[in-house]
């Protein structure tokens, strides 16, 4: 749950998605740039964060961003870097205009693309980002864990119905975004894993496999 003073939290998670392309605004009065059409691709699965950003947004111009009002939370913003001869208040009121066109006619989702960049995949994939990241960390075979069975076991045991049952259906979904064994792997590892598969099994049939341990524990509660 989001705490109710953190008063920027929807622009934070916009502008994090600016760190991989390069902390800078490259977005256009014409067109988003990388990070921003990343993040309204994602927006499309849920308008309302759209909705808040650009209030956030609004916010913080109307206050200023050297406000001593707003000088605690602007500190914890990304510090993204503005493009060539404009201030950061000038990229963000063009980050305000595609939000606010965006917000007069939503596109709908589009689950069959694929995420471009590392911020993407993983506001897609939330869940299956925390079950790779958590429990399959460099060397948490090693240091923490004794088998992938061990990991995935630690995984039922320790995590809510609802965040297992969104993991399960988050593989199916990476799944079919992956066509090729090298993507699978490229998408697997921007979402956290850093262990390799068990050795007899390919990453595609150890994830299938996984989802198939997940649903029947839901199924079974065992």
């Amino acid at each position: 749950m989001t705490p109710v003073d953190d008063r920027f939290h929807e622009l934070r998670r916009l502008l994090h998605a600016y760190e991989q392309p390069g902390y800078a605004f490259d977005d256009t009065a014409e067109a988003p740039g990388v990070a921003l059409s990343a993040y309204l691709r994602t927006a499309a699965f849920t308008p309302e964060r759209a909705a808040a950003a650009a209030r956030e947004i609004q916010d913080l111009l109307s206050v200023g961003l050297f406000s001593d009002e707003a000088a605690d939370d602007v500190e914890l913003l990304p510090h993204i870097h503005p493009s060539q001869g404009a201030s950061v208040e000038e990229c963000l009121r063009v980050v305000l205009q595609h939000l606010e066109r965006f917000l007069a006619d939503p596109p709908s989702p589009q689950p069959s693309a694929r995420p471009e960049i590392a911020w993407e995949w993983r506001e897609r994939f939330p869940a299956l980002a925390h079950f790779l990241g958590a429990y399959f960390y460099q060397d948490s075979l090693k240091l923490e864990y004794e088998s992938h069975t061990d990991a995935v076991d630690d995984y039922l045991s320790g995590e809510s119905t609802d965040d297992i049952g969104k993991t399960a259906s988050e593989i199916g979904e990476v799944l079919a975004l992956n066509s090729s064994a090298d993507e699978l792997a490229e998408a697997a590892a921007v979402l956290g894993l850093s262990e390799p598969p068990p050795a007899d099994l390919s990453l595609h049939r150890w994830l299938t496999d996984i989802q198939g341990v997940i649903t029947e524990h839901l199924r079974t509660g065992a």
